[in-house]
C-alpha cells in the first residue's frame, strides 16, 4: 500500500559546477525520495542531456503514458529531443541527475550529441563498464559531497583521457551560434544568427544537425521552452501576480495559446496540468532545470 502524501519525504541537495567540468554540467542534484504517490513523472524536453545515475532502484522510460515496452537501466542517459520522456516513479528513489552540456557529449559520451538519439539510453551501453563503476563508487558512501566528489573525479578522468573524435572540438561557428540564441532566449531570426556566424542558413542547419541532431530552429525552440518552464515553476516558488499571458509575453511566444500549445507538444500537458503534477516537487527544491 502507498503512504499517503503526508509521509512522502523528498531532499534534492545541489552541487556548484566547478573544478575541470564547470563548462560542461550546468546543474548537479543529488535527491532522495520516500513514499512517493505521483507513479508518472514527466522528464521535459531541454537544450541539455540528462545523465542519472539512479542508486536502490532502476529509471523505467517509456515513449506514452503506457508505453508496453520502456527501457529500464540503473545509469540513464537522456538524449537532446523534443518530446516528453514518461518515467515511471517507484515508492522509493535516490540517486545523482545532471544536466550536461551537448558539446560535452564528444568527451564524455565519445561522441557528438547528434550520435545520441531517442529518449533514453542505458549508459552502460554508451560507456561500457565504467558507467556500473561510477554507480558503486557514489553508492559506497551516504554523504553527498563525497558522493559529488565521486562524480566530479569521473568526470575529470573523462576529460583527461579522451582522445580522436571524443576530443575533437565542435565547429566554432556552432559554438558561437549556440551562445547567440541563448543570448536571446531562443527568439532570434535563423537569417541573422547565419550572417552572424558568416554561413548560410543551410550551411548553418548541416553544422547544427552534424553536431547536436537539430538545426537551429528546433535548439531555438528548446531553449525558449526550457525558459518558459523556469518561469512557470517560479510561479510556485516565488508566487506573484505574474499571469500565464504574461510567462508567454516574457518568455517570446505570442499569447497565452501559444504557450500552452507548445507545453502541449513539449511536455504532453498544459502548464497547470504540469504544475498540478508536480507542485509537491517544486515545492521541495526538484525541477533546477540546466539554464540555471
Amino acid at each position: 500500500m502507498r503512504t499517503s502524501p503526508a509521509e512522502m519525504t523528498m531532499d534534492f541537495v545541489r552541487a556548484d559546477p566547478r573544478g575541470a567540468y564547470a563548462g560542461a554540467v550546468s546543474t548537479m542534484v543529488g535527491y532522495r525520495q520516500s513514499g512517493v504517490t505521483q507513479r508518472l513523472h514527466r522528464g521535459l524536453p531541454s537544450p541539455y542531456l540528462t545523465l542519472v545515475v539512479a542508486l536502490d532502484t532502476p529509471v523505467v522510460v517509456g515513449e506514452r503514458e503506457d508505453d508496453g515496452a520502456p527501457i529500464a537501466a540503473y545509469d540513464m542517459l537522456g538524449p537532446l529531443s523534443t518530446r516528453p520522456a514518461y518515467i515511471d516513479q517507484p515508492d522509493s528513489q535516490e540517486g545523482v541527475q545532471l544536466a550536461v552540456h551537448p558539446f560535452a557529449a564528444r568527451w564524455l559520451f565519445g561522441a557528438p550529441a547528434s550520435r545520441l538519439p531517442g529518449l533514453a539510453l542505458d549508459l552502460g551501453d554508451v560507456l561500457g563498464p565504467s558507467a556500473a563503476a561510477l554507480r558503486r563508487r557514489i553508492g559506497d558512501s551516504d554523504d553527498w559531497t563525497v558522493r559529488f566528489a565521486a562524480v566530479r573525479d569521473f568526470l575529470a578522468a573523462r576529460a583527461r583521457t579522451a582522445s580522436g573524435a571524443a576530443a575533437a572540438r565542435p565547429r566554432p561557428e556552432v559554438v558561437e551560434a549556440w551562445r547567440w540564441i541563448v543570448a536571446r532566449g531562443g527568439n532570434g531570426r535563423v537569417d541573422d544568427l547565419a550572417a552572424h556566424v558568416a554561413l548560410s542558413p543551410r550551411q548553418l542547419r548541416t553544422a547544427f544537425v552534424d553536431e547536436l541532431g537539430f538545426g537551429p530552429k528546433v535548439l531555438s525552440r528548446l531553449v525558449r521552452f526550457d525558459r518558459a518552464v523556469g518561469m512557470v515553476r517560479d510561479q510556485v516558488v516565488r508566487p506573484g501576480d505574474e499571469s500565464l499571458g504574461d510567462v508567454a509575453a516574457r518568455a517570446g511566444y505570442a499569447d497565452h495559446a501559444h504557450l500552452v500549445h507548445e507545453f502541449q507538444a513539449m511536455a504532453g500537458t498544459s502548464p497547470t496540468g504540469w504544475l498540478a503534477e508536480e507542485r509537491r516537487n517544486i515545492q521541495a527544491g526538484g525541477h533546477r532545470n540546466g539554464s540555471e
